[in-house]
């Protein structure tokens, strides 16, 4: 018994912080008591020391070095959207109308993997209709908390709070502050742009934009891109989010929220409760893979040629179109080198 008192001492006393010496003792105390069943431990005490912890947990955030980083991440953010915007003027995006595949050209693919409405069926062709601006930057929502340690959200209070970006909120979190137009944006967005000497294109003169000016724009719109995804991953290194892992709801906040609107288990005794983990920068920011033609491929790409056919995130897809040259870390998943058809060998 004197040498496990002398283990704890030598445990606990090696961690506890100088200014925290209350909490030292509650622990101290808790792991007597574990060890030895003639003392009782105090839990009024624990309960105190853990809560006023949780209290000071707030007082830590915002992280003021990260402050530039949320709004770099914002700015990108809007940039993003206008470049977007102005390329799909230029070139035309399809989706599937029974499942969310998406394909960047004239003509849509032959493929079949479409899985149907509501999963009801599997390997069918898709049947395209004309996409838009959510078919390449998905859409994905969360609660716009007050305050980032709030209460957790109950079920019946799910109408009771706003539902804003997950991007802008994880922003607003980490001390930026959002226009009305990033919490709450309208219906259209405005196509207003930058050319090759920085200064700003009317929506009136976007159809007139040359290649050279187009090629300009796909190549600030894909920076834009891989800024806002690097300034995501480095806010939730710091600030937390959560993503069901049976659906795509996302949370960010310390827990997830209590609403149940997961369609998984909407019928089973937990009634749509969400099981909650750790989200990452594709939870917030879906990267939406599609197939992609390589000027070596046929017009339209057919089902036999699937396996050598490549990927690529659709906004890359898109911003390729425009001229320029995509990053080098897509080239394995875009196959630039490889094949349409399997290769015939002469012996």
């Amino acid at each position: 018994m004197a040498l496990r008192k002398k283990l704890g001492d030598s445990l606990i006393f090696s961690w506890r912080s100088k200014n925290d010496n209350k909490w030292g003792e509650a622990v101290k105390m808790y792991y007597y008591s574990s060890s030895s069943s003639s003392k009782k431990m105090d839990m009024k005490m624990l309960r105190s020391m853990l809560q006023k912890r949780i209290q000071r947990r707030a007082n830590d955030f915002p992280i003021m070095a990260l402050i530039p980083v949320a709004e770099e991440v914002l700015r990108s953010r809007k940039i993003l959207f206008h470049g977007v915007s102005t390329l799909l003027k230029f070139f035309p995006v399809l989706a599937c109308k029974f499942c969310p595949e998406v394909y960047i050209g004239e003509e849509g693919h032959l493929i079949q993997t479409c899985h149907g409405y509501r999963r009801r069926s599997k390997n069918k062709v898709h049947q395209w209709i004309v996409g838009g601006l959510n078919d390449i930057l998905v859409p994905v929502v969360a609660f716009h908390l007050q305050d980032m340690f709030q209460d957790v959200i109950k079920h019946h209070e799910r109408f009771d709070l706003e539902r804003v970006s997950a991007v802008v909120e994880l922003c607003w979190q980490a001390g930026a502050a959002p226009s009305d137009e990033d919490l709450y944006p309208t219906t259209t967005i405005a196509t207003i742009t930058t050319n090759l000497d920085g200064n700003s294109v009317a929506s009136d003169r976007i159809e007139s934009l040359s290649p050279q000016e187009l090629q300009s724009v796909a190549k600030t719109t894909l920076d834009a891109w891989e800024t806002l995804r690097s300034g995501v991953q480095r806010l939730l290194l710091a600030y937390p989010a959560k993503v069901c892992k049976y659906c795509s709801e996302v949370h960010v906040g310390p827990s997830g929220h209590l609403a149940r609107n997961c369609g998984m288990f909407k019928f089973e005794s937990w009634r749509g409760t969400h099981f909650w983990e750790k989200a990452k920068v594709d939870d917030l920011v879906p990267r939406k893979i599609v197939w992609r033609r390589r000027p070596h491929d046929p017009p339209v790409l057919l089902e036999k040629g699937r396996d050598f056919y490549g990927h690529a995130p659709a906004l890359v897809d898109l911003c390729t179109k425009a001229g320029i040259v995509a990053p080098v870390k897509y080239n394995c998943m875009m196959k630039i080198q490889g094949l349409s058809t399997p290769a015939k060998l002469n012996f």
